[in-house]
């Protein structure tokens, strides 16, 4: 891997951003980066002594769940990959739930993604603890991580939407919902507190449920979706091949629904499961097959067994050899 740094404007579909911009890009990464940070050290505080109540518990896990599934399967392997066709309401709603985990606009999120799939772990790659900072010893290796987890986001090399996602920019609907994203930030830290307000019948049942369900739900999803950009691109084992650095990890697979099987995703982008093997659990796979069993989705993709056996990695070598 290359780590001759290369400038945007020498790559396909990636520009610099003004300054102005990149400003204002930065100050909103750290707000979105510290204030959930802020809500953990409340919520360790509020913990302290009493416990996590039974109703701020379920409304995080639903939260999580529901926006965790949003950007796994709707953002990634719906919009991102095409792996399987949804029915129009469907793709909507995975639309609005990707929005809602405040990860960044459906058609940006989706040209990032695709710009890193064209580039992985090479320069272009928005987001490799590699591409820049391979062969500088524990330093490179740390601050390349930094770069991959969060750092990528505070730079001015923009992802050009209409290179990367012009299928997406066609769709009028799409681009409203894509237009509709801080409305729909709004809606995802209100959505809790609602619900705590409902279930609990005070204000201060509404703002600990924001807290939990709002505040700490972005952060903890934040912080295991740019994993799989870190961590998932060091750690963990290749068992197919593939030509970047993408590793399987398991304790990442399970927090993530099933994107931590990350060399399975990168070996095999097209596929709707990324957990290839019988014991790689992968809820996100799941829940396609559950959709596929009511017919709200169709043309699942995945590979055959002639493609997995030729890209397993000990067959391929066995046959170089």
């Amino acid at each position: 891997m290359s780590t001759t740094e290369v400038r945007p404007d020498e790559l396909r579909g990636v520009t610099w951003t003004t300054e102005k911009a990149l400003k204002f890009q930065r100050r909103s990464m750290l707000v979105v980066t510290v204030a959930p940070l802020i809500a953990l050290v409340f919520a360790i505080v509020q913990l302290w002594g009493s416990g996590l109540s039974a109703t701020d518990a379920w409304i995080a896990l639903v939260t999580y769940t529901l926006t965790a599934l949003g950007i796994t399967v709707g953002y990634h392997r719906y919009f991102t990959h095409r792996s399987f066709t949804a029915k129009r309401s469907l793709e909507l709603v995975m639309a609005v739930l990707g929005s809602m985990a405040i990860q960044g606009s459906l058609i940006d999120w989706v040209a990032t993604h695709r710009r890193h799939h064209y580039y992985s772990d090479r320069p272009g790659d928005p987001h490799s603890p590699h591409a820049e900072f391979e062969g500088d010893g524990i330093k490179g290796a740390l601050k390349g991580l930094f770069h991959a987890h969060v750092g990528w986001m505070f730079r001015g090399d923009q992802t050009v939407r209409e290179e990367w996602a012009p299928d997406l920019l066609d769709d009028p609907t799409l681009v409203k919902v894509d237009r509709a994203f801080p409305r729909l930030v709004i809606a995802s830290l209100a959505f809790p507190a609602v619900l705590g307000l409902v279930f609990t019948g005070s204000l201060w049942g509404a703002f600990t449920a924001f807290i939990w369900g709002g505040a700490l739900r972005m952060f903890l999803l934040h912080h295991v979706t740019w994993s799989i950009n870190s961590i998932c691109h060091y750690y963990g084992t290749r068992p197919f091949e593939s030509r970047d650095e993408a590793r399987n990890n398991l304790p990442m697979a399970l927090l993530s629904m099933g994107e931590g099987w990350h060399n399975g995703h990168h070996a095999f982008p097209a596929s709707a499961r990324h957990g290839l093997r019988w014991w790689e659990l992968d809820v996100s796979w799941l829940t396609i097959r559950t959709l596929k069993a009511v017919r709200l989705v169709t043309d699942v993709k995945l590979p055959s067994a002639t493609q997995l056996e030729r890209r397993t990695r000990k067959k391929a070598a066995a046959k170089a050899a």
